[in-house]
Order: C-alpha cells, then sequence, then structure tokens
C-alpha cells in the first residue's frame, strides 16, 4: 500500500516513467495504478488522440510496441495501457527490446495479472532499469483487517475489529470485493461511523451471530450451547456456509492453538505476533488454550484432517454435510 502511494505521488509530481508493468497474485492494486495513470496523465482534450487501451488476447506484443513507437499528437506523451497482459505470456519476452530502448513520450502501462515475468530473464531486469515493475502480492488472511482499516482511515471511517474479521470471513483476501462492499457502506453511513457487526449484518447481510468467527468463539469458549446453535444453523443453511470453509477456519485456529501451547513467553503482546492476529482476538486465543490442552488440540488438529476429506466426498458419500460438521463438533468439544 505504501509502495502505491510513493508511485502515484511521483505521477503528480511530474515523475513518469515511460513503462509500468504491473504484476502479481492480487488484481486490486494492478487495477487501481492502471486507473489511476489513464484518469490523471492525460487532459480530457489530450486522451482523444493520445489514449489507447488494448487487450492482450486481442494483439501480439508487435502491435503494441508499434503503438508505443508513436509520436504523440498536440500533447507532450502519450498513454497506451494494455490489460489482460497475461494473455501475452508466451511471447512477452519480446517486449525485452523496446523495454531496453523506450520512446520518452510514451507511457505503456501493462496489467499482467495474476502471474509475474521470471525475474531472472531480460525483461524484467530492461524493465526495471528504464521504467518501474509493480508486484502485488496476495495478503495473507491475518493481514486483511489492517488492510480495511488502512483503506477506511483517510476516508474518516473506522471499523470494530469484529466487523472487519466477518468481512475477512465472509469475502476472504479478495481486496476487490471487500473494497466494493466498503464503498456500499460509505454511501450508505455517514462520513465518521464506526462500522460495526450490526452494521455489516444490516447492509451487506451477513449474520452477527451465525458466522464462522463465532463458531470459533464458542468452541474456544467451550461454550457448547452457542456452538451447536451455530452449526445447526450451518445444516439448515449449507450453500450460505460450506462446511469446506469451516473446517478450514477450525484447522487454522487450532493449529494456532498448537502454537501457543509451545510458546514459553505468553505476554499477551508476544502471542499476538507470534500468531499473527489482531491483538484485540488474543484473549480468545488464550482462553482457548486453558480450554483444550496440548494433547486436545492435537487430536482436534488430526481430527479436522479427518474432516476435511470427509467434506470433500471421501469415505462419506451419503452423510449430508450438516450432519458431518454436527459429528465434528461434538468430536471438538467432547
Amino acid at each position: 500500500m505504501d509502495d502505491v502511494k510513493q508511485l502515484v505521488s511521483d505521477i503528480k509530481k511530474g515523475n513518469i516513467k515511460p513503462i509500468y508493468f504491473l504484476m502479481g497474485e492480487e488484481p486490486y492494486y494492478i487495477d487501481k495504478i492502471s486507473e489511476f495513470i489513464e484518469d490523471y496523465v492525460l487532459t480530457e482534450e489530450e486522451k482523444g488522440f493520445n489514449q489507447m487501451v488494448m487487450y492482450g488476447r486481442d494483439v501480439s506484443v508487435d502491435d503494441i510496441v508499434s503503438s508505443a513507437k508513436r509520436y504523440p499528437m498536440m500533447a507532450e506523451r502519450q498513454v497506451i495501457i494494455v490489460k489482460e497482459g497475461q494473455d501475452l505470456s508466451r511471447t512477452i519476452e519480446k517486449l525485452t527490446d523496446y523495454a531496453v530502448n523506450p520512446q520518452p513520450t510514451t507511457v505503456l502501462v501493462v496489467n499482467y495479472k495474476y502471474k509475474k515475468i521470471d525475474k531472472r530473464k531480460a525483461l524484467y531486469k530492461a524493465v526495471k532499469k528504464s521504467g518501474l515493475v509493480y508486484e502485488s502480492n496476495k495478503l495473507y488472511e491475518n493481514q486483511v483487517a489492517d488492510w480495511i482499516r488502512r483503506v477506511l482511515s483517510p476516508k474518516n471511517y473506522t471499523i470494530t475489529p469484529k466487523a472487519a474479521q466477518m468481512l475477512v470471513e465472509f469475502l476472504g483476501t479478495d481486496l476487490s470485493k471487500i473494497n466494493n462492499e466498503l464503498d456500499k457502506l460509505q454511501i450508505i453511513l455517514p462520513v465518521g461511523s464506526n462500522i460495526t457487526p450490526e452494521a455489516i449484518e444490516e447492509n451487506i447481510g451477513i449474520s452477527k451471530d451465525y458466522n464462522n468467527f463465532e463458531l470459533q468463539k464458542a468452541i474456544g469458549d467451550k461454550n457448547i450451547y452457542k456452538a451447536h446453535k451455530i452449526v445447526h444453523y450451518f445444516a439448515e443453511n449449507p450453500k450460505d456456509n460450506p462446511m469446506v470453509v469451516t473446517v478450514t477456519m477450525l484447522f487454522n485456529f487450532f493449529s494456532q492453538l498448537l502454537q501457543l501451547h509451545g510458546l514459553t513467553d505468553k505476554n499477551p503482546r508476544h502471542v499476538a505476533s507470534a500468531l499473527k492476529v489482531n491483538p484485540y482476538f488474543v484473549n480468545d486465543y488464550i482462553t482457548a488454550a486453558r480450554n483444550y490442552p496440548m494433547k486436545k488440540v492435537s487430536s482436534v488438529v488430526a481430527t479436522l484432517r479427518e474432516f476435511d476429506v470427509k467434506s470433500k466426498g471421501v469415505g462419506a458419500n451419503a452423510v449430508s454435510q450438516g450432519d458431518l460438521l454436527k459429528e465434528l463438533l461434538v468430536k471438538i468439544v467432547s
């Protein structure tokens, strides 16, 4: 995120590179940077003759180079944006000769989503020298809640830890989807609002009481009644609560408890750092570790591996996902 801010700041200051190669597994920032260049570098009057959008599936590298070598018309520079550049992965290295000596009056932007060019090869080295390579990496799940807070902060919104965790659990690490939901909330809620679980439930449709996060907490607290209520709800709504997601979440949780049991320093700050969790939730982990000794945690991890296989239809073809989940809960809390 800081790299993106620096890139945008440099462009606004007039420090504009002849090539921007935007690559990586996370498309959100690739789109944002590309859209910024498309909107900002040329005036509306200049765009008509000097801005072109090309798609990797429709053009060749030779077509891109030919367009990039043209001179701008009645403007200081032209902008060429290649979207879905990953469709040219087999021939993208042919861009090397141009990257070694790019047209100084052209700004060439290549969006290369979900893939990366080989950093050992000539193209990467040439673009690195003459332009800019931006690598957009996927965030780990434990990083996304912090990303949500950082996105909201400049817009004068805050969000509770539980509300952020609900979004992560429901939407995963897809930043574009999360950002779309945040945009909706910012339209509905007044500036300065603190986004709560109730706001998430009311406006996005994620239940604040019946979700994997609440199930994890209920199991950790050994609140068996609440855990059974949530599992029953999941069994009644299997499409909205796929078992494979629940098993994965619980597996990660108990793996972290195993790690917690192995820590010599159980100071909350150290625990948060070691487990890579928000300090707000550390007490939940410490409580769960008290309720589940190391031997039990190891047993639960093994059980979760077994049910992960069963949830995918191996050895449990005649058993519904809901019944499997109920059986799993009994094994965990017994």
